[in-house]
């Protein structure tokens, strides 16, 4: 079984772009090649700026290559929250934001004829438990008071006891990769420049700021964007202790009774989540959830057993395809960060935090991008400003976040750690001692030794083993790395320090 869905995700071949090997100069360097990084580079380069796109590893390849590609303004329960501490005017325009998001794409699709497996569906939030269907009619209520269209209803197409479900009709879904290969092309076809395997680590921001890359060269323009799910460039805004990372859970299944139709997402938790999409003329049905910090709590092996039965229960197994997990970026109060990095670096724009919806979010984001370089007024300019703090509920939930941090960071530290490298079986990956030095190996197929400092590279936490995707992930701010030390995920940088060991 596949552990990621290579052949859904790539029935196509992205073209290979080069390395940055020299110096150079754009108006504007966009650092991340997802969602964000491609619409902001192709809607920037139509405005006749001279751009370039920069990505550690291949474009298309993090988190939007990993999405389950909802568009939609329904996000879960999240109306009535917004109303309670932002006011129902904010509320709206959040909405508001991430329904133009979904109009620009379904006008991208009919504009340039792109075949994405683009379909309207209807987006259903449902509950199992007393307590859900308390959120769903507090949720319905806040629609009510926003304006925005829906139903309720208290049965959904599957073998689930549910109390009530709310829908929010006419959203959409998509293939996220077809669509993002149709704006890669106009992107290049407007003069835009793409490098890959170019990794950013730093910036020098002044009046004309600078992007700096491992391999020592650098990238000289007007503005910097970082779209790189974690801001790369996080020296003053201090957005690790202002947002923290969830891993979530995706199996690809062939199910005994056929989808009926709708995206649906569970009120209650843990949370369950199902849609299908095509493939090779057949329904690809996926089911998600099973959201966790990055780093913290069970093997991850159970989240994918929870979500199987899961299915078996509702849907029934027919094959089991593929599976793979997810990593988002939660902000304090739910709301992406969008804007100037600081209030003193207006050249050096983020757009980070979506919260598992970034198809709609990051487009949204694009766009507001686009303006705040080009000067023109956007409407969601002080909704999505990283300059924002809320003493409700941000002051509760920085506390909350930061403990968690500073409870991993000292256990990390003084953990008993029983094991050595020859102790480990096949496959298998611990925290292990070497010389008296807290370690991590991993002993693969062939037997061979991986052992690291499992020290992060960012701020020093103590990272753990992820069996589920064998990476080592850090339970204080969310990175990862591979068996071999290198970074998949922000906000560390650098790899970890590789460990040579004799018996």
């Amino acid at each position: 079984m596949p552990t990621f869905p290579e052949s859904y995700w790539r029935e196509f071949e992205l073209p290979l772009f080069n390395k940055l090997t020299e110096d150079q100069t754009f108006d504007v360097a966009i650092v991340g090649g997802g969602i964000t990084g491609i619409t902001t580079g192709y809607l920037l380069a139509k405005e006749g700026l001279g751009v370039a796109i920069i990505e550690a590893g291949r474009i298309l390849t993090g988190t939007t290559g990993h999405t389950t590609a909802k568009i939609t303004a329904q996000h879960n329960i999240i109306y009535d929250e917004l109303i309670e501490h932002f006011g129902e005017e904010k509320a709206r325009m959040y909405y508001d934001a991430n329904t133009d998001a979904l109009n620009f794409i379904w006008q991208m699709v009919q504009t340039h004829n792109i075949d994405c497996d683009y379909r309207d569906e209807d987006a259903i939030i449902y509950a199992t438990t007393n307590q859900g269907q308390g959120k769903i009619e507090k949720e319905a209520l806040a629609y009510e008071k926003l304006g925005i269209n829906h139903s309720t209803v208290n049965q959904i197409p599957f073998d689930l006891d549910i109390t009530s479900a709310l829908v929010m009709p006419q959203q959409g879904q998509f293939h996220p990769l077809k669509y993002l290969h149709k704006l890669v092309k106009l992107f290049i076809e407007a003069g835009g420049t793409i490098f890959e395997n170019s990794t950013a680590i730093d910036i020098d921001d002044g009046e004309h700021p600078q992007i700096m890359l491992r391999n020592g060269k650098k990238i000289n323009c007007q503005y910097i964007v970082a779209a790189s799910h974690f801001p790369f460039c996080d020296k003053k805004g201090l957005f690790f202790a202002r947002m923290y990372v969830e891993r979530a859970y995706i199996l690809g299944l062939k199910t005994k009774k056929p989808f009926p139709g709708g995206m649906y997402i569970s009120a209650d938790s843990p949370t369950r989540s199902l849609r299908a999409t095509p493939l090779n003329g057949e329904q690809l049905v996926l089911i998600s959830g099973e959201g966790h910090k990055t780093g913290q709590g069970i093997d991850t092996l159970q989240h994918y057993v929870n979500l199987e039965k899961f299915a078996d229960d509702v849907l029934g197994i027919e094959e089991y395809k593929y599976r793979w997990s997810a990593q988002d970026m939660y902000t304090l109060d739910k709301i992406p960060y969008v804007g100037a990095i600081t209030e003193n670096q207006p050249r050096v724009l983020i757009a980070t935090g979506y919260r598992k919806w970034g198809m709609t979010n990051g487009t949204a984001a694009a766009r507001l991008l686009k303006d705040l370089i080009v000067k023109k007024d956007n409407p969601y300019e002080q909704l999505f400003t990283p300059q924002r703090f809320h003493a409700d509920p941000e002051v509760k939930k920085f506390i909350s976040v930061n403990a968690d941090v500073a409870k991993h960071f000292i256990q990390g530290k003084l953990e008993f750690i029983p094991k050595t490298p020859d102790e480990l079986a096949i496959d298998e990956g611990s925290p292990v001692m070497v010389d008296g030095r807290r370690c991590g190996a991993y002993k693969d197929q062939d037997g061979q030794l991986h052992i690291l400092d499992t020290t992060c590279t960012h701020l020093g936490c103590e990272v753990e083993w992820n069996h589920g995707e064998r990476t080592w992930d850090c339970p204080c701010h969310g990175s990862r790395f591979s068996i071999d030390g290198e970074v998949l995920d922000g906000p560390a940088v650098n790899p970890l320090e590789k460990i040579e060991w004799e018996k």
